[in-house]
């Protein structure tokens, strides 16, 4: 059984590849590449103190993923989805996208009209991370290390890893998975296009008066914002709005049960009134675009928000992030015998291949959120008739649904 270690004494550590993170794409990476024969090893921050409340019932998180079918069936084959609690997992089986204005465009796809089971299914983040560090404890070839990163030396056969308490850690690759202000990437001096989108996610959770039957539901409403609210297990939903800064702090500032009173216009008709889940809990964080230069550097490979970070309105940054996954060990895996874990070419063919997809998501949500951001009439009139067109347009709906549910033609 895996337990992170802490050591009091410096150690040497060997192994094919270290991950640099502890989030759910860096566990995702571990699992990956070890059930791909690598011996590997997670580094991750130390563990923070238990709070006196650890063992009280946390209720819902309100960080929660919409994941594709690309994570699902990542997480299917690294025996991950089986261990999801699965009484909190919300299949999502349609989505509405209703514009603003007195001319509101709406377009709706559903499973049905897609050729598939589901579209997507919300996830907690507390969930998936359970779900993962029990794969881990069972994991082969999989050392888990707690500590701190202090310098990053690569050379012509392996990089090695320096940490706080005189420790290293040596493999042929690095792979930084470890968020928007990636140590690693640093470490890398990789280039790196940055705007702040002047937003913040504000997030909770509510009880709904009427069922949701699995639709997940957008609003743009230009000068406030994207609202979302997301489908949880029973007559739950989960709420993300896409707000402007100043309005964020005031939602921030404002009880759940007033933020509930704000989503009225947009909730009483289709979900009747919404009631603040226990215990109460209103969150946010900051919306930006970060686009590095390079998804790899000599012996590094990035994945994740490390790699990229894009808008939440379309929900699938963390669906980036396991397809970085997928694709990283699988180039690794199908290297010619005579290149090395971390070879330049085998990395640049991981790049290659991410390249399109990420893009084309970085576009997408960048010049949506752009449109929809914007609070002039000539451009709701535009944007409104966009969405009723593509509506009318099955063949569209389709392509564009099929490469956001992660499937492959």
């Amino acid at each position: 059984m895996n337990s992170p270690s802490s050591p009091s004494v410096r150690r040497f550590i060997q192994s094919d590849i270290c991950i640099v993170g502890n989030g759910a794409i860096a566990k995702t990476a571990a699992l990956g590449f070890a059930q791909a024969g690598q011996s590997v090893t997670l580094l991750c921050p130390p563990a923070p103190p238990a709070s006196a409340s650890a063992g009280a019932d946390p209720g819902w998180d309100v960080r929660v993923f919409a994941l594709n079918h690309t994570a699902f069936h990542l997480l299917s084959a690294l025996k991950v989805w089986g261990a999801l609690d699965a009484a909190r997992v919300a299949p999502v089986d349609a989505m509405l996208v209703n514009g603003d204005g007195a001319q509101a465009g709406a377009l709706g796809f559903d499973a049905y009209g897609a050729h598939t089971g589901t579209l997507a299914w919300i996830v907690e983040d507390r969930n998936l991370n359970q779900a993962l560090d029990a794969a881990l404890r069972f994991a082969q070839n999989v050392s888990m290390v707690q500590g701190r990163a202090t310098g990053l030396l690569r050379g012509a056969e392996h990089a090695t890893v320096h940490l706080d308490d005189g420790s290293s850690i040596q493999a042929a690759l690095v792979v930084g998975a470890d968020g928007a202000q990636s140590w690693v990437r640093g470490q890398c001096d990789i280039g790196m296009d940055y705007r702040s989108y002047g937003q913040c996610a504000v997030v909770s959770n509510f009880h709904c008066e009427r069922p949701h039957h699995g639709a997940a539901q957008q609003w743009f409403t230009g000068a406030e914002g994207i609202v979302a609210l997301l489908p949880l297990p029973g007559d739950m939903v989960s709420l993300v709005w896409s707000a402007p800064e100043a309005l964020a702090a005031t939602l921030r500032a404002e009880s759940a049960e007033q933020l509930a009173a704000r989503l009225a216009p947009f909730a009483d008709a289709k979900l009747g009134k919404l009631t603040p889940l226990r215990p109460e809990l209103v969150r946010d964080f900051p919306l930006r675009l970060m686009r590095p230069h390079s998804m790899v550097s000599g012996r590094v490979a990035l994945v994740g928000d490390a790699a990229h970070v894009v808008h939440p309105l379309a929900g699938h940054g963390m669906n980036l992030g396991f397809a970085d996954v997928e694709q990283l060990v699988r180039c690794v895996a199908e290297r010619e015998a005579q290149r090395g874990i971390g070879d330049e070419r085998v990395l640049a063919r991981y790049a290659r291949a991410r390249k399109e997809d990420v893009l084309l998501m970085q576009l997408a949500t960048d010049g949506l959120a752009r449109l929809f951001g914007a609070d002039l009439e000539p451009l709701r009139v535009v944007r409104n008739f966009g969405l009723n067109l593509l509506d009318k347009l099955p063949g569209l709906k389709r392509r564009l649904i099929s490469h956001a549910l992660g499937k492959q033609g």
